[in-house]
């Protein structure tokens, strides 16, 4: 993100720190779910939990250095999280998953967490259109059609139409929101090959 462009809401949702949590939570979510079908073990599970490093600058700088002996985003971050956690349990972290399965995961739920703000500004906009199409209902404005003047019309017709546009606007990210808000844990070529599906579920 580029600082000037955006809000401080959404330049967290998109830094690295909230990138790794969510990387980190997918992670934790898999393992748990991976012990709940009986593939791993249910207390090392719940001691990857409750050792689960603590995201914060520190831990993304130790990522970026693991990348730069891996070369490779997740298995540095995989690297990272285990040794933080300890053996064994920490060995069953990202067990039958792949990158893109941690990767595409967290990208959809950081886009889930876009689409909340936009809507959340939206809806205020909106309101904010109700109430002066409302207050202007009788103000009258010059019409416009081909680019010149044309009958009159009020002010408050043309935000009505401004709140209306929006609305429909607001629906729309509505369903962009259902619609990456998936989550994909199916392995490196979506077969679940190494990965039971009830781990997706």
């Amino acid at each position: 993100m580029i600082d000037r462009y955006s809000t401080d809401e959404m330049s967290e949702v998109w830094s690295d720190v909230r990138r790794f949590e969510r990387w980190l939570e997918v992670e934790l979510l898999a393992t748990e779910a991976q012990a709940g079908i009986g593939v791993v073990p249910a207390a090392d599970a719940a001691r990857c939990r409750a050792s689960a490093p603590r995201v914060d600058e520190r831990f993304v700088v130790d990522v970026v250095d693991r990348e730069a002996i891996t070369n490779h985003d997740v298995a540095a971050f995989v690297d990272v999280v285990q040794q933080r956690i300890g053996a064994p349990a920490g060995s069953w972290i990202h067990y039958g998953l792949t990158s893109s399965d941690v990767v595409d995961t967290a990208l959809a739920w950081a886009m889930s967490d876009t689409v909340n703000l936009v809507v959340d500004a939206a809806r205020e906009l909106f309101e904010t259109l109700v109430e002066l199409a409302l207050r202007h209902r009788d103000t009258v404005m010059v019409g416009r059609t081909h680019g010149i003047h044309a009958e009159p019309i009020t002010f408050g017709a043309k935000v009505a139409l401004w709140a209306l546009q929006l609305a429909r606007d607001l629906d729309r990210l509505a369903t962009a929101r259902r619609t990456v808000g998936v989550c994909k844990l199916s392995g490196a070529v979506g077969t679940y090959s190494n990965i039971d599906p009830r781990v997706e579920a």
